[in-house]
């Protein structure tokens, strides 16, 4: 490959060689090869290296020599046809000043011969890279369905003729029926997204691409569970390379998880964001973790006086300093080891720093885990919280949001009980507390760390089987990056609420996000990759729910958050409670679970 001052260089000799052909062309057209006036051919050759030198100049005024000439449009030819008008000009003008005549029809003969030759050597670089690709092998190529016959569609068709990235579009479909069997870019459109399983089975599709970049969530999922059946490979080009005109099929990617979502992804607001976190000592527990981590790049970017985060586990914790001290040099981050259930420690963290935040993010969450533990559920997440919150009371912090669970709605599991108990606790002591306690509640986030869908894919890597629990379990899920400006947005919200929720739509069913992803694999359910159902796990729901029976809805700025008013709790009292569910945590009691459900009012079912 050349290097890019060589290819200029290579492109200057060319533009001297045509100034050469340029300037003697018209007077061999004129006089005939062997009849040329010897006074105008002198003088056109005396007058060549400057020729050479003011053409070379003026091309790289233009910056015709910084252009990606694989992709030449019309602005490029027109800055050409500008840049050779004003080369002849300063022809006729230097020529002019020093009485080197030349005959009145070598002037318009001489841009015509630029411009042509200019614009022909420089689009000679798409036809040679074309008539190359059409001169190789082409049985590798993947036969490829485009789904969207629009603008976007339009470009990639073009752009893959000359850079086809393996693969070969055979056919189209779009919806609009005004467009049924037209032509876009040399290819027919011959159906609609209902027409794509007949049509891949026709032209036996290795590939489909959804070149729609302008569609809504819910019909990309539509489109994506017809393209499933087919079982080709299946990529989507962003939302954001309508706007593109180069480089289109670099844009191309797998569909994500996100687009199984059926749903827009939530923008919530971050105008405040900065407003609240700017020059402000911000502490994250669990700073490690998949919520954490993405926590701390956020805040870390509303620029904070100081970012503490506190882990127990110290690779996490090492990783993300690394990648933080790279990204914002100046920003004082400060990685602490240690457990929440370490009271000392953490009084030593709030004694030191006086942190103006707290983000309460660490918890132990394993469901299954749990159930056979909840000795250290309770003293992990329940205790954590009490010590830590007491903290932010006692040492003045302004804000403490906990990071909850909709598991904490109506809890059949330990895990959703301890978390149901934080939620309480952080009321409890918001009532007689200057800090303002909240809880942010949400449901399973796509693709975090002990999460289903990272157990899926490596399930269908590894030939199966994938294993679902029941055919009826659904979930809640939401993106990390929702999750996280659903808890920076809870500290902004002036809601009366202390409870804070996400409008997540629909649930989905886990049977059918398994087949979802064995089928993005380009691979057939329980055919190459079988389903297995489990049972319910212990402590396991069918579904979840984001309010308990006896909360109240109430609004936000936001329309996407909503807050909820929990039942009042019995303050100090249900504090001594909680106390002394830890004391009975610390000694193994085996009536621990019964006594935690006890304390939300729950019977375990």
């Amino acid at each position: 490959m050349k290097s890019k001052p060589l290819q200029i260089a290579i492109i200057i000799v060319v533009d001297c060689a045509i100034v050469t052909v340029a300037s003697l062309l018209p007077l061999l057209l004129r006089f005939g090869i062997f009849s040329i006036d010897e006074v105008y051919l002198l003088r056109a050759l005396a007058c060549l290296p400057y020729d050479m030198m003011i053409t070379v100049a003026v091309l790289a005024l233009f910056k015709l020599y910084n252009r990606v000439w694989t992709f030449a449009g019309g602005s490029e030819f027109f800055d050409a046809f500008k840049a050779t008008l004003i080369i002849v000009a300063i022809f006729l003008l230097y020529r002019m000043m020093f009485s080197v005549f030349m005959p009145r029809s070598w002037y318009p003969m001489v841009w015509l011969t630029l411009f042509v030759l200019i614009g022909c050597s420089r689009l000679s670089v798409r036809f040679i890279r074309q008539i190359l690709w059409r001169g190789s092998e082409e049985i590798n190529l993947q036969k490829t369905l485009l789904v969207g016959g629009g603008a976007t569609a339009s470009l990639l068709i073009n752009e893959l003729k000359y850079n086809p990235m393996g693969l070969k579009i055979l056919c189209v479909v779009d919806d609009n029926a005004q467009k049924r069997n037209k032509y876009i870019g040399g290819l027919k459109i011959e159906g609609n997204r209902y027409d794509i399983p007949r049509l891949a089975k026709k032209y036996d599709i290795d590939e489909i691409i959804i070149a729609i970049p302008s569609a809504a969530p819910a019909e990309i999922h539509e489109i994506v569970e017809i393209c499933n059946q087919t079982g080709a490979r299946l990529r989507i080009l962003p939302h954001y390379a309508e706007q593109m005109s180069r480089d289109l099929p670099g844009t191309l990617r797998d569909v994500n998880l996100e687009d199984l979502l059926g749903r827009n992804p939530a923008r919530l607001e971050d105008e405040g964001v900065r407003q609240f976190i700017e020059g402000k000592t911000v502490l994250v527990t669990g700073g490690g973790g998949s919520i954490g981590s993405e926590l701390c790049r956020q805040i870390a970017a509303n620029a904070p006086g100081a970012l503490l985060i506190l882990d127990i586990y110290e690779n996490t914790v090492h990783d993300l300093y690394i990648d933080l001290n790279r990204v914002y040099p100046k920003l004082r981050v400060v990685p602490i080891i240690g457990s929440v259930r370490d009271e000392a420690r953490l009084r030593w963290i709030f004694e030191t720093y006086r942190p103006d935040i707290v983000y309460h993010a660490a918890a132990h969450k394993h469901v299954p885990l749990l159930e056979s533990s909840p000795w250290e559920a309770v003293k992990n997440n329940c205790g954590g919280t009490l010590t830590l919150a007491r903290l932010a009371d006692a040492y003045n912090v302004s804000d403490f949001i906990l990071i909850s669970t909709d598991k904490a709605v109506r809890p059949t599991s330990v895990m959703g009980a301890t978390k149901r108990v934080c939620e309480m606790v952080v009321q409890a002591i918001n009532h007689r507390s200057a800090t303002r306690f909240v809880s942010v509640r949400f449901g399973n986030v796509l693709g975090s760390s002990g999460s289903v869908i990272p157990l899926f894919l490596r399930q269908i890597e590894a030939g199966g089987p994938v294993t679902v629990t029941h055919r009826e379990v659904t979930r809640f899920f939401m993106t990390i990056q929702e999750a996280v400006s659903l808890v920076l947005d809870a500290g902004l919200s002036d809601s009366e609420g202390e409870l804070f929720l996400l409008d997540m739509g629909e649930s989905v069913r886990i049977l059918d996000l398994a087949r979802n992803l064995i089928e993005l694999k380009g691979l057939v359910p329980d055919k190459d990759i079988r389903i297995v159902f489990t049972g319910l796990r212990p402590g396991e729901k069918l579904y979840e729910e984001l309010l308990i029976g006896d909360e109240d809805q109430l609004p936000t700025k936001n329309e996407l958050i909503f807050a909820a008013k929990p039942e009042e709790t019995d303050g100090e009292g249900f504090l001594d409670e909680v106390e002394a569910l830890i004391g009975a945590a610390q000694t193994s009691d085996p009536a621990i679970a019964d006594r935690l459900f006890a304390l939300i009012g729950e019977t375990r079912r």
